[in-house]
């Protein structure tokens, strides 16, 4: 379906909405969307509703936290030897802001269903694979997808937590997913490095750079037990302002952003900051007790200047990955008995696997797996009047 212009009323596109993983967002063709990136942005900056002073999204489709705020734009791929190809943004909330300058592994996990389903491959059950490249890390991402009668079958009896329910179970491969963003597995050329943060201290942090950077740091170094639930950080607001802090100081330090300040307004997606420590037993978010024996570390990411309620797959893909690197607080802190790597979050665990070898005096992350369930949730038009079309509100 091609977009229709309604001069003087709307402009009004196809749209699906797909849940990937722990997450959810808009999904657009882009054969359907304006081709002026201006005109395009505003577009889906008023599809979600943003931006809105009061992080309500009330006008748009945006669920008002950063899970629920994301689009994904997928093309055909071609012309890059792949299936499909798809963008990823992150949808600011109260600021009128597309941050494409990562990838999302939760939304990741849709694209492969969305592709099956739209006709952009050819399904062959009970399982297709789905080859895409993600244009904001210029790297490949292969789903296993399980099919049905030549569509996504979304029914299985596999768990994520985070999600109600059950659902079929999908293999992400991430493919050489090292410095999709900065270029360097390690940003810095360090294992670890001191961060000086005025109103913190000088930390010792971790940056690695895989599917997404990510910078590590320490429950106990920032005055943590490492048993405080998303709802206990999130009502801190001095702790998310030491937080954020870090988290941009460390994106300076990683030269990803030029300022502290415009780490936080014009990069406030990446890197991420995780918070990680030995395994240790601990409540998840629905009351169940986790038993630090059963995972590998214990670990907690925010997202926009918020608790992640789970954990990314792109973060467990750096997390995975700095764990196996020798030196990081990440490998210091980790139980590596085991031959996956289990990650105790706060909505459960996450289990991942990596395929790395040592080359020459670094490494060589040749992919890393993990598994997410999805599901197409709605499917129709977005509408947007005309004459937000021509302006962002401030």
């Amino acid at each position: 379906m091609a977009h229709i212009f309604c001069k003087g009323a709307f402009m009004r596109i196809p749209a699906v909405v797909m849940r990937g993983g722990t997450s959810k967002g808009l999904f657009f063709h882009e054969r359907d969307l304006p081709t002026d990136p201006g005109t395009r942005d505003r577009f889906i900056l008023a599809a979600f509703g943003s931006p809105d002073p009061y992080r309500r999204q009330i006008d748009g489709l945006g669920g008002a936290v950063s899970t629920t705020s994301k689009v994904a734009i997928i093309g055909d791929g071609a012309a890059h030897g792949v299936d499909v190809t798809y963008e990823f943004g992150q949808v600011g909330i109260d600021q009128p802001l597309i941050d494409r300058r990562g990838n999302c592994g939760n939304i990741s996990s849709a694209v492969g269903p969305f592709a099956v389903d739209e006709g952009l491959v050819t399904p062959t059950d009970p399982v297709t694979i789905v080859r895409f490249l993600n244009l904001n890390t210029d790297k490949v991402i292969v789903a296993h997808v399980p099919t049905l009668n030549g569509r996504f079958n979304p029914l299985g009896d596999f768990e994520l937590p985070g999600v109600p329910g059950t659902g079929s179970q999908l293999q992400l491969d991430y493919m050489d997913p090292g410095g999709a963003v900065t270029g360097k597995l390690l940003p810095t050329g360090n294992l670890v490095d001191e961060l000086k943060v005025p109103g913190v201290g000088t930390l010792q942090v971790s940056m690695v750079d895989a599917a997404n950077p990510l910078v590590f740091v320490r429950w106990e170094d920032l005055g943590l037990s490492g048993l405080e639930l998303p709802s206990e950080i999130d009502a801190d607001s001095a702790l998310l302002a030491r937080l954020e802090s870090v988290r941009a100081h460390a994106s300076v330090l990683a030269g990803i952003s030029d300022t502290i300040e415009n780490a936080t307004l014009t990069a406030p997606s990446v890197p991420k900051l995780s918070i990680i420590g030995a395994p240790r037993t601990y409540t998840a978010t629905n009351g169940t007790v986790m038993d630090g024996v059963e995972t590998s570390a214990r670990a907690a990411m925010m997202s926009m200047g918020r608790t992640h309620n789970s954990y990314p797959l792109t973060g467990a893909i750096a997390t995975t990955v700095a764990a196996n690197l020798p030196g990081t607080i990440v490998h210091q802190a980790a139980d590596r008995s085991r031959d996956q790597f289990i990650i105790g979050h706060p909505a459960g665990v996450l289990t991942m696997t990596a395929d790395i070898v040592a080359e020459g005096s670094g490494w060589k992350v040749n992919s890393v797996s993990g598994f997410r369930t999805s599901r197409r949730l709605m499917e129709g038009f977005v509408l947007v009047p005309d004459q937000r079309l021509e302006s962002v509100p401030a």
